[in-house]
């Protein structure tokens, strides 16, 4: 094996990028995925490069990253949403679980996932935080993306030598 580096790859032409998104906590989902969508353009990703799709809350994100990551279309994933805590137990479960699945689908399907359910302790931490992780979403997809593409190159050629 070759010892070397890889640069760091924010170029998102020719990627396909798919967002599934929470409509529980509007206001705050909408400012996240304002924030994404700006960032996926400002990195070259076309508007028509990219899938938005609403889901109800948190716990159905992974089933939608599911069902994307299976028909092979993207290049990487986001998922888009907000948990704040309440005075329930449910908080912990709600960030937990959608936390666990976004990850499992990610590793099951190889593909990578920007997970950007923020989980606060009130409206008012996920609306500062809402524009950053929304544009941080964007760029940590579109570098994953770019890096599974190189390493599977990488795998390919290595394969084509032996």
């Amino acid at each position: 094996m070759t010892v070397g580096s890889y640069e760091t790859n924010l170029n998102g032409e020719g990627l396909r990028i798919g967002i599934v998104q929470a409509r529980f906590n509007e206001d705050v989902c909408h400012g996240l995925l304002s924030a994404c969508l700006a960032e996926l353009k400002h990195l070259g990703v076309a508007d028509e490069d990219v899938l938005h799709v609403t889901v109800p809350g948190a716990l159905e994100i992974p089933l939608v990253l599911q069902k994307m990551a299976e028909s092979g279309q993207f290049d990487a994933l986001v998922a888009l949403g907000a948990v704040i805590r309440g005075e329930t137990y449910h908080f912990e479960l709600v960030s937990n679980e959608s936390g666990a699945g976004i990850t499992r689908v990610g590793l099951d399907y190889s593909i990578p996932i920007a997970n950007a359910v923020l989980t606060t302790e009130n409206d008012e931490q996920a609306e500062v935080r809402m524009a950053t992780k929304g544009a941080d979403a964007a760029r940590v997809a579109v570098e994953m993306a770019n890096l599974a593409i190189a390493l599977e190159e990488l795998h390919q050629d290595n394969s084509e030598e032996e």
